[in-house]
């Protein structure tokens, strides 16, 4: 792993395309990811972004913002006018491209400095997107920021087995990450959890079932196709993600498999689908 320190210029990126019915901004404290050779980085859309990538190996480099915080501080004000123009909401989804949890996470603390800069001068909305109960690292100040502004946390699960055979294992176990969801349900902090990408589930029923009873908000839940930005999947197709998908479950391959378990999903939590799922849009019991 090359690991290099950086400063940014810019912390609030003013979003688009995917992201557009997401959020005003998003907002990414690393450029690369630590769990990049792990299974959720076999899947993740960011491989094929070259802007970011500049010809590196995706798993293999992280960039820290040292200065994020700081600059956040010093933009924010300029962001929010622009988001609330035409009675906008400044709305932040903190992190598109990276995972704010990762390893160097507990070295840098970027993130922890930015949830900080937060309680200063809020968002009016703020979305968590994690892999990782890492995140608990930080549950006092994640508690503080759900009283001052619209908090929610997406916590991805792509489904109720811990891995796929032919893939890296992931960044956390399954429990791991259930227990996460449980915690922050129980302290009554808003909290989804992501199906993204859509792994083959092995007893639908029982695992939905399963996430109704911890208490959690809603399940979202986003096929490769379209998940990656593009309309067949052709980004994820060239990765090892299909052909393991496709050995447990080969029906999961197609849209159709995302559409009839979010059927099974809306007998027990609101269910989000893909972006409007992520825009925090449901549909199911209690909507």
């Amino acid at each position: 792993m090359k690991v290099a320190e950086i400063h940014c210029q810019s912390i609030l990126t003013r979003v688009s395309g995917y992201l557009k019915a997401v959020s005003s901004h998003s907002l990414n404290p690393y450029v690369g990811c630590g769990f990049g050779r792990s299974s959720c980085g076999e899947g993740c859309y960011v491989r094929s972004n070259q802007w970011l990538m500049r010809g590196r190996e995706w798993g293999r480099f992280v960039d820290v913002k040292i200065n994020a915080a700081e600059i956040y501080l010093r933009t924010v004000a300029r962001e929010k006018k622009w988001a609330r123009k035409d009675g906008g909401c400044f709305s932040v989804f903190f992190s598109s491209s990276t995972d704010p949890w990762q390893p160097l996470e507990r070295t840098y603390r970027v993130t922890r400095r930015l949830l900080e800069a937060m309680h200063e001068v809020p968002p009016d909305q703020l979305t968590l997107q994690t892999h990782s109960a890492s995140l608990l690292d930080d549950l006092e100040k994640i508690q503080t920021l759900s009283r001052i502004c619209d908090l929610r946390i997406h916590i991805s699960i792509e489904g109720d087995r811990d891995r796929l055979d032919g893939l890296p294992p992931p960044p956390c176990t399954l429990e791991e990450r259930l227990t996460a969801l449980r915690k922050l349900a129980d302290l009554k902090i808003p909290v989804v959890a992501c199906l993204s990408p859509l792994y083959p589930l092995k007893a639908p029923d029982a695992f939905f079932s399963r996430l109704s009873r911890i208490g959690i908000r809603a399940v979202v839940i986003d096929h490769f196709i379209y998940g990656d930005g593009t309309p067949d999947g052709s980004r994820t197709l060239k990765t090892k993600l299909p052909r393991a998908m496709a050995r447990a479950k080969p029906e999961s391959l197609n849209l159709s498999y995302r559409d009839r378990i979010a059927r099974i999903a809306r007998k027990y939590l609101p269910v989000g689908i893909s972006a409007s799922g992520f825009a925090g849009h449901y549909s199911g019991p209690g909507q």
